[in-house]
C-alpha cells in the first residue's frame, strides 16, 4: 500500500497496474494475514474475492506500477479448481476459500 491508500484503494490500484483489468469489481476481504518471505521480511496481506467482467479466457499485461517488475510481461488465464496449478508458497494460501 502506498502511504495515502487503505487497503481497499491499493486493491484497486494493484489490479489495474498487474492485470491491465479495468471492468471488476471488489467483492469482500476475505482475510488479511502476515506472512514471512524467504529473506525473513513479514508481510502483512489482504485478500479480496473480486468479481470481474468482458475479460478474455487468456491475456499477456506489463504490469505499470514500476520496481522489480518493470520491463516483463506476465500471461494470465482463469482456474477452475484450486488443484489446477501449483502456484509459489503463499500464493495460492487462501484459493480455498474461493473454490467451495
Amino acid at each position: 500500500m502506498k502511504p495515502q491508500e487503505d487497503a481497499y484503494q491499493a486493491v484497486i490500484r494493484e489490479m489495474k497496474e498487474e492485470t491491465g483489468l479495468e471492468n471488476f469489481h471488489v467483492e469482500k476481504l476475505i482475510t488479511e494475514d502476515f506472512w514471512e518471505n524467504v529473506d525473513g521480511a513479514i508481510h502483512n496481506r489482504y485478500f479480496y474475492q473480486i468479481s470481474v467482467s468482458n475479460v478474455p479466457d487468456e491475456w499477456d499485461h506489463q504490469p505499470t506500477g514500476g520496481g522489480d517488475e518493470a520491463g516483463l510481461t506476465f500471461h494470465f488465464f482463469w482456474i477452475s479448481s484450486e488443484h489446477e496449478v501449483q502456484l509459489i508458497k503463499g500464493h495460492g494460501d487462501y484459493l480455498n476459500r474461493i473454490f467451495t
